[in-house]
């Protein structure tokens, strides 16, 4: 993936997960099984191949012993990490007639 390409969602939330499972020292069988997804899917998101629905990753995150607000929490932290934080400034009026530029200000 070049630098400037944005990493798909899916991607992120099957690194994460798999994470937390290795963490715990899990394998993809026994997640599953409790979460109620073949290892074979399960497999997949984790691989970013597949994007899970919102149950699915109820599910999964409830097999792991997570929270989703904190999975979602981790997953923005993983995919700041990847993009510069945009700055956004309020729109400046133009000098009124007669007058010199205003200020300009760069962020990098």
């Amino acid at each position: 993936m070049a630098d400037n390409e944005r990493p798909l969602l899916r991607t992120v939330v099957g690194r994460v997960l798999r994470r937390h499972r290795l963490e715990q020292r899990r394998t993809l069988a026994e997640v599953a099984r409790e979460a109620n997804v073949s290892v074979q899917y399960l497999s997949e998101v984790e691989r970013g191949r597949k994007e899970p629905s919102s149950e699915i990753l109820a599910a999964v995150c409830d097999a792991l012993q997570i929270e989703l607000s904190d999975l979602l929490a981790e997953v923005r932290f993983d995919l700041v990490g990847h993009v510069a934080p945009v700055l956004r400034l309020a729109p400046v009026a133009p000098p009124a007639p007669g007058r010199s530029g205003g200020v300009m200000m760069l962020a990098a």
